[in-house]
């Protein structure tokens, strides 16, 4: 049943929760174009990440996306891509493979890195830390400030949705992750920046 999850409760979710997990692809769609009628941006993007999730092929992802923005752009949360990247879902399995114990002031944070014009699989993933906000920090790279240089020439957007819940940790906890997630990540297969 398409309602099974309602909205209020979704509002809240982080992606890698899944709220949509359960549905049938057919009431996922129907709670999609819903979602569209009423430009209700968090609730699209959980359906758009839960077909993605699912493996979805990348052209409808796309043609996802772009409806999303033009119907409800005001309110898609952060964590939702702007174009799909076929390692996501592998992504999300590396980084909830990490927890933190220790609250404090470091966030690890992904950044999607362009290759088009020079790899077979078009994007890698840089793997960084800092005090700043994921969105802060990557503003940061691409201004030159203390910035890796695979972000200031080919970072295109952070992946807010894997590491939400690395946000406000302790630093050492922080840095031992962000170690560890660039090699859980490389073993998975993807192009890793960054990691140290």
């Amino acid at each position: 049943m398409p309602n099974s999850v309602a909205h209020d409760s979704i509002v809240s979710m982080p992606p890698a929760s899944r709220p949509f997990r359960l549905l049938r692809k057919a009431d996922l769609t129907e709670r999609f174009e819903q979602a569209l009628c009423n430009a209700d941006g968090m609730e699209g993007a959980h359906c758009i990440h839960e077909s993605w999730m699912r493996g979805e092929m990348a052209v409808h992802i796309n043609s996802a996306l772009e409806r999303l923005w033009k119907h409800a752009a005001d309110s898609i949360p952060d964590w939702l891509p702007t174009r799909h990247v076929e390692w996501l879902p592998l992504a999300y399995e590396a980084a909830a493979e990490f927890t933190a114990k220790k609250r404090g002031r470091s966030n690890v944070y992904l950044v999607l890195l362009d290759y088009s014009d020079s790899r077979d699989d078009p994007y890698g993933v840089y793997v960084g830390i800092s005090t700043y906000s994921p969105a802060a920090r990557f503003d940061q790279h691409k201004a030159g400030i203390r910035s890796a240089g695979c972000v200031l020439h080919r970072g295109v957007e952070v992946l807010t949705g894997p590491t939400l819940h690395l946000a406000n940790i302790n630093r050492s906890e922080a840095a031992r992750i962000e170690e560890q997630l660039a090699e859980a990540l490389t073993y998975r297969g993807l192009f890793v920046q960054g990691g140290h």
